[in-house]
């Protein structure tokens, strides 16, 4: 299998980005939701306008993940915007996170996980965040293994569909 690179995304990528983000959002959670919440949602948190707002935003980065050339996978990180108390304006959280089905499992994931919490941590330590979905048993075992703890609990809009997330933040030592 050819090895896939990960690089920093930029402006030039935003159609890219926005394609990936909507098409691994659909390929993963696409068969839950009824087709006009998923279409609704698509349009707008994997817009175009939406992917610049993120990439011309200096607290947010965003990977792409490339197999030949081709985007299989992305990553978007930033400072945190969940809904706890304990969240400050120094916390940082991973936003998203996909590959595509057929890459998944082969140490990609790891690679890019890696390289997004690298990049949250590099102007110093700080609180680490990621909502998860409440279902989404493999990543919320993935995350406990990185130090990820369970904290608090909030509804994530699909359309008009309302799915329980589960917001994790990372032990100060993990």
């Amino acid at each position: 299998m050819p090895h896939a690179t990960i690089r920093r995304a930029g402006l030039a990528d935003a159609e890219t980005l926005s394609r990936i983000g909507a098409e691994t959002f659909d390929e993963t959670f696409g068969h839950l939701y009824p087709p006009e919440d998923l279409a609704y949602f698509l349009a707008t948190a994997y817009s175009l306008d939406s992917t610049l707002t993120d990439l011309n935003d200096p607290t947010r980065a965003a990977w792409l993940v490339e197999d030949n050339g081709k985007a299989v996978g992305y990553a978007l990180a930033g400072l945190c915007t969940l809904p706890h108390p304990d969240v400050t304006e120094t916390c940082g959280e991973l936003k998203r996170i996909y590959l595509r089905k057929n890459r998944q499992g082969g140490g990609l994931g790891g690679r890019l996980l890696a390289e997004t919490l690298s990049w949250l941590q590099s102007a110093g330590p700080r609180q680490l965040w990621i909502g998860v979905w409440s279902e989404n048993y493999g990543a919320q075992r993935l995350y406990g293994r990185l130090g990820f703890e369970k904290v608090g609990e909030y509804f994530f809009d699909v359309g008009e569909t309302h799915d329980l997330e589960f917001i994790l933040r990372r032990r100060q030592n993990p």
